[in-house]
């Protein structure tokens, strides 16, 4: 099986063409072993580029784990650009489905390759029972409130098709994230687990504020990015007024991304890189 690995801002993944590619029966299998860092090629993930009936093309991705998941903000970026160098859409501006919906994408390409891409990533999800989350009052619908590893936390729940839970805090980089991200992520009050954000606010660059990320993420573990987890960053700073104005720029381990949010009943729109790592062969037997 043929297979190419691509990242956005570090956040890697194993991405396969459907249009050519047979996958294995058991794909979340596939996604554990592709997956392993020491047994696989290594990746946050496995994604599949598949034909669509209501779109462009289809986005299908799996974690780490082999837990589907509904959307990923640099996996979708990863998946225009396989689409356009594969020659799989002839526009771009393609739309892509996904298991948060179908969102329109523009394509950055230079000398006939996509280099990167903007995506509508639709509107947040600001209630109890669209992120997910337990709400259990009584603060505000999205404020969660949990003590992990001894520490007394203040999440904000947010949904961006996939649900967040983004904490902030003074010194992002000396918050214990692989200890206390594993404990966010299944705690009883997200009932489908939760991708976790912690965020500390920088400052501005360029008539910009700037919010340094490092995301947990569900199923995978700690990340280099999360392009949706930027977005949920971003409408959270603005709701808790953490920022001025409605642009950030989302600083994460691996990159930046560029976030807007228009007004509170728009789209998110996320800007930011796609790369081409590699390619190779999978055995399938």
């Amino acid at each position: 099986m043929r297979f190419t690995k691509m990242h956005g801002c570090g956040n890697d993944y194993v991405f396969v063409d459907a249009w050519d590619e047979v996958l294995p029966a058991d794909v979340p299998g596939l996604a554990r072993a592709i997956s392993d860092r020491h047994t696989g090629v290594g990746a946050d993930g496995l994604i599949v580029l598949a034909p669509s009936r209501k779109a462009d093309a289809r986005m299908i991705m799996f974690n780490a784990d082999g837990s589907e998941s509904e959307m990923c903000g640099n996996g979708i970026r990863c998946v225009a650009k396989l689409a356009w160098d594969r020659k799989r859409v002839a526009t771009q501006t393609p739309r892509i489905e996904t298991g948060a919906g179908v969102l329109p994408i523009r394509l950055q390409v230079v000398d006939g390759r996509c280099v990167g891409a903007t995506v509508e990533m639709g509107a947040p999800r600001l209630t109890p029972a669209t992120v997910p989350v337990d709400h259990l009052g009584p603060g505000p619908a999205l404020e969660v409130l949990i003590t992990a590893g001894g520490r007394a936390l203040r999440f904000l729940a947010v949904g961006m098709g996939n649900p967040h839970a983004v904490c902030f805090v003074d010194d992002a980089g000396a918050f214990p994230l692989a200890e206390i991200g594993p404990l966010i992520e299944r705690h009883v009050r997200f009932p489908r687990r939760t991708n976790v954000e912690i965020v500390q606010r920088l400052a501005d660059e360029g008539g910009l504020p700037v919010l340094r990320q490092r995301t947990w993420e569900r199923g995978s573990g700690v990340t280099q990015a999360c392009g949706t987890g930027a977005c949920a960053v971003t409408a959270a700073a603005i709701i808790d007024r953490r920022i001025d104005g409605r642009e950030a720029i989302v600083r994460l381990d691996g990159g930046d991304l560029r976030i807007g949010w228009a007004r509170d009943d728009a789209t998110v729109v996320m800007t930011g890189p796609a790369v081409e790592v590699f390619s190779g062969d999978w055995p399938t037997r």
